[in-house]
């Protein structure tokens, strides 16, 4: 048994330490109220696992202080690191990960329940109590609050003092013991024990081995990539030390480092940062890939480390840079490592070595079936998550296309100040929205990119509208975006023919483009100006959905939990090809390490959904039903029944305007239903459980706008969400002025007009 206090100072005198192979903090803000709540109410919290040792041998984390006796923190990470965090106010050193999962806690000593700070429901209530605050300046000082009646100073005291004392609780522990044991022992330790927490990846069992021989490799490898996130591109540590491996041992398995020295990996992993930087020079400045959005085919970056390793560090000339990377191209965007990916990576380290690039282009030409040709059809593709939509890119920066608006090539030299990019639906979403469902409306060949201004400029006109006026402007300015110049296609009514044309367009360009790589002609290689680096700006979302996932996103990542790959595109690891374009992919879960990866594909008659399931993703089709799974399961980590989502602020009722709000809530459903052919079975399910005030409440508090607003909104009837209905003036007085303001704002979000309500 330790007393939490004891343990916080340990921590801090650097007796207890965490090992390198563990990963980092990955746990939400609901999780931490859970614990909270958990000891205040005197609950079991679990024990500790701990190794001791001199920790001579075991890579650490946090820095070692002294020599003598460690403790290394086996099982508990998480539990720490949130009483630290809490407590102490700060990290602990040992700490990575997002600090906002336990950051601003507050307490009410009136309803005895954790929240984490909100303005709107904590300013000037007395009753909230910063709980980091309490630990650090003692009960006593919050007793001024309450001193007009004594009554309530002594019964709140009594619950600040059993809060505060919970740093005297005492924690379980256990304790292995031996320096003579392993990282194989300890590591194989960590993984039984730890059977419902983050499970170590191949990768992180070779880094913990190659750690306890060079402490340092781990904080090597991540300085390098902060060095690539600062420039745009976003790898992690298994990729960078799949890269270290195929230089070191030239094997696929990361088994094959057991046999690099210590030595041989410091020189891999200094060889393969070198390689990947000298390769992602050439695919910025030769193909204009410049950020990490429209990277494609990282999982080929090993086998270039490799080729790289082999040709001493560089390319041998400019046409065999091209020919690199005409081979990069086609295995990105015909899935080579999409599958079986440790049998191809052998596969290519092997050739790369018998018969260098050439051997790479032979090995894809026979996947192919002896052809490398992009095809119109190739770009049937929708969402920024198609593997064609960074050819796409590629080919707007290589080929010379310009801005609709000042006529520039779209190179950073030319526009100056205007360089950021937006990406641009040639057709807007609105005029189709009626007429072509969903994958036509987002197809690949409805995008271009624009300078962020002419984008702005262009707003929703029509082709037919403005596109005589940029051609009057600047002569052949469409013909360098690929558009067909056929005047009746830039029709609405004829936007399928416009697609298939500039389809075929797209696909001329691609070919002609790759055949100049594929040729490795060295003057027409060196003539080349690298490409500068532009900015592409995210556009704000302009139908529901999109807004839907982006403010999913961002709420999600506030309470603590990973960000996911947007318009990420899954592939069948055993197939190849594409299963689902998912609007939001968590591949290592919700938190890292901890459930199955999950997917929300809001086109799920575009994907494979059986496929999906069968592979072990949790899939979800729908906002709403994401964000109740994630409801349900914070509600259990925080420790709170789900009864008392039902009982939030019901007014009483037999309140006449409480029953008239029901019976509104209802005809919403019925007149959706009959008016806009609009089902929404689910808002009847809410109104069973919650009532019509409960369910309103919890839609205006979601982060995201249900899924029946987005579909109301694609039906242009925006009168019939609840946001409208709580707006009226005999039914606004049962909200509270923020409720109110979220509902005006959500509605001039999306364009509504009769807001005089």
């Amino acid at each position: 048994m330790a007393k939490l206090s004891t343990l916080l100072d340990q921590i801090d005198s650097g007796t207890v330490l965490l090992p390198e192979f563990q990963r980092g903090y990955v746990w939400n803000q609901d999780q931490v109220r859970g614990l909270m709540l958990s000891l205040y109410r005197g609950h079991p919290v679990g024990s500790l696992l701990l190794w001791e040792t001199s920790a001579d041998d075991m890579a650490v984390r946090g820095g070692l202080v002294g020599s003598g006796t460690h403790l290394l923190l086996l099982d508990g990470q998480q539990r720490v690191t949130s009483l630290y965090g809490v407590v102490r106010g700060r990290a602990p050193a040992f700490f990575e990960g997002n600090a906002r999962a336990f950051t601003g806690l507050y307490f009410n000593v009136d309803t005895e329940k954790f929240r984490f700070y909100q303005a709107n429901l904590m300013n000037g209530d007395p009753h909230w109590v910063a709980v980091t605050e309490l630990f650090q300046n003692g009960p006593v000082s919050f007793l001024t609050r309450f001193s007009e009646n004594p009554a309530e100073a002594r019964l709140y005291l009594e619950r600040l003092n059993r809060l505060s004392q919970i740093t005297e609780k005492d924690f379980p522990q256990e304790k292995i013991t031996g320096a003579e044991r392993t990282v194989d022992e300890v590591v194989d330790i960590f993984n039984r024990v730890n059977s419902g927490g983050t499970k170590l990846s191949k990768g992180d069992l070779a880094l913990a081995k190659l750690c306890s021989q060079w402490p340092e490799a781990r904080s090597s490898m991540r300085g390098a990539l902060a060095r690539w996130e600062e420039a745009g591109f976003s790898f992690s540590l298994d990729w960078l030390l799949r890269n270290a491996n195929a230089v070191a041992s030239g094997r696929a398995l990361f088994d094959a480092l057991e046999k690099v020295s210590t030595e041989q990996f410091q020189q891999a992993l200094s060889g393969s940062v070198d390689h990947v930087g000298t390769f992602l020079d050439a695919v910025s400045g030769r193909l204009g890939l410049d950020h990490d959005r429209v990277l494609m085919g990282r999982a080929a970056i090993p086998v270039a480390s490799r080729l790289l390793e082999l040709n001493g560090g560089r390319f041998t000339d400019a046409g065999h840079r091209d020919r690199v990377l005409f081979w990069y191209v086609h295995s990105a965007l015909w899935g080579r490592y999409a599958g079986s990916t440790e049998t191809y990576w052998q596969q290519d380290y092997d050739t790369v070595a018998e018969s260098g690039v050439d051997g790479l282009i032979a090995n894809l030409e026979r996947a192919r079936g002896g052809s490398l040709e992009v095809h119109s059809h190739d770009f049937e593709g929708s969402t920024k998550g198609s593997r064609f939509y960074p050819l796409l890119y590629m080919l707007t920066r290589v080929k010379g296309a310009r801005d609709f608006g000042s006529g520039l090539e779209l190179k950073a030299e030319l526009l100056g100040k205007l360089s950021s990019l937006q990406v641009h639906h040639v057709f807007p979403k609105r005029a189709l929205r009626d007429s072509y469902e969903r994958g036509h409306v987002n197809a690949l060949a409805n995008f271009c990119f624009l300078t962020q201004q002419t984008n702005l400029e262009i707003s929703d006109r029509h082709p037919e509208e403005y596109f005589p006026e940029v051609e009057e402007r600047h002569p052949g300015v469409l013909a360098s975006q690929w558009i067909p110049m056929d005047p009746d296609l830039w029709k609405v009514e004829n936007y399928l023919d416009f697609l298939a044309a500039r389809r075929e367009l797209l696909a001329d360009a691609a070919d002609s483009f790759l055949s100049e790589l594929a040729s490795g002609s060295d003057s027409t290689a060196e003539a080349v100006e690298p490409l500068r680096p532009v900015v592409v700006v995210a556009g704000e979302p302009d139908d529901a959905r999109s807004m839907q996932v982006r403010e999913m996103v961002d709420e999600l990542l506030r309470l603590g939990y990973a960000e996911p790959e947007l318009d990420a595109s899954i592939s069948d690891p055993e197939r190849g090809q594409v299963i689902a374009v998912a609007e939001a992919f968590w591949p290592d879960g919700l938190q890292h390490g901890w459930g199955k990866p999950v997917v929300l594909e809001l086109d799920p008659d575009q994907a494979d959904l059986p496929r999906l399931q069968e592979l072990g993703y949790e899939v979800f089709t729908s906002v709403d039903s994401l964000l109740g799974f994630v409801n349900r399961r914070d509600q259990d980590a925080a420790g709170e029944p789900a009864e008392e989502a039902r009982a939030q602020g019901e007014a009483p009722a037999d309140n006449p305007v409480t029953a008239d709000f029901g019976r509104a809530m209802l005809s919403v459903y019925e007149r959706g239903k009959a008016e806009a052919d609009y089902t929404a079975s689910f808002f009847l399910g809410m109104l069973s459980d919650l009532g019509p005030l409960g369910t309103a409440r919890k839609l205006l508090h979601a982060p995201a706008v249900s899924d029946g607003f987005a579909n109301l909104w694609e039906r242009g009837r925006l009168d019939l969400t609840v946001e409208a209905l709580v707006l009226q003036p005999e039914f606004s007085p049962l909200f509270t002025e923020e409720e109110l303001n979220r509902a005006r704002t959500r509605l001039e979000q999306f364009g509504h007009r009769f807001l005089d309500a």
